[in-house]
């Protein structure tokens, strides 16, 4: 019989607001399916209490920190965390730092406004594949995608891989896309290998990085 822990999501933070820090931290350790044991105020913190190379599955990652920003974290934390998923928590919205952010290596964007049970699902979802996104974000990503799009009769991409992008820029789960594509969970998870062998890239901020040259 599998152990409850060994079903744990564990989470670690990165806020220099303590209030903030520590609601999160406490959150997460009341819930019976995660655990949060490093919660602390810089990267480099983080970089001196967190094991290495196996870090917590999920980081929630404030961008405006002392020392090191959280993008440049991020973009560390990809090669010293190779396993570990990133999600940008700020009050930062605009359009540079939330493409910095992805193509840093973040997983997700949420910004701090959210409650406690968006950031609990938008981790359970980062673990579990998708690319959770505040729905301002969202919009702001769309934006990048849309206005850069080639041709169709251009582009390597079938009708329903590209739907299946603007599925997970909207921030929708792999269920979810399903549910609107009215396909199967596993023909979402087809389609997204399909993209990416397509597009030769290995994340979504390097399909994003597409876009803006126009190659989707």
């Amino acid at each position: 019989m599998v152990s409850v822990h060994s079903d744990m999501i564990s989470v670690g933070i990165v806020e220099d607001d303590t209030n903030v820090r520590e609601a999160l931290q406490e959150y997460f350790n009341s819930l019976a399916t995660f655990q949060c044991q490093v919660a602390v105020e810089s990267a480099e913190k983080f970089l001196a209490v967190a094991s290495q190379p196996s870090g917590p599955d999920v980081i929630l990652m404030d961008i405006g920190l002392p020392g090191m920003s959280g993008i440049d974290a991020t973009r560390l934390f990809r090669s010293v965390y190779p396993d570990s998923e990133i999600i940008m928590l700020t009050i930062y919205h605009d359009p540079e730092k939330i493409f910095d952010s992805l193509c840093a290596g973040a997983s997700g964007y949420l910004l701090k406004t959210a409650p406690f049970s968006e950031i609990r699902g938008a981790v359970e979802l980062v673990y579990n594949g998708g690319a959770p996104m505040s729905a301002q974000i969202a919009r702001k990503v769309i934006g990048y995608f849309r206005p850069a799009q080639v041709k169709e009769s251009e582009s390597p991409l079938t009708a329903k891989e590209r739907e299946v992008i603007f599925g997970l820029v909207d921030g929708l789960s792999y269920k979810m896309i399903a549910d609107r594509m009215m396909i199967s969970i596993e023909t979402v998870r087809s389609h997204i290998k399909s993209i990416y062998n397509k597009l030769h890239v290995h994340s979504k901020a390097e399909v994003i990085g597409k876009s803006f040259k126009g190659e989707i």
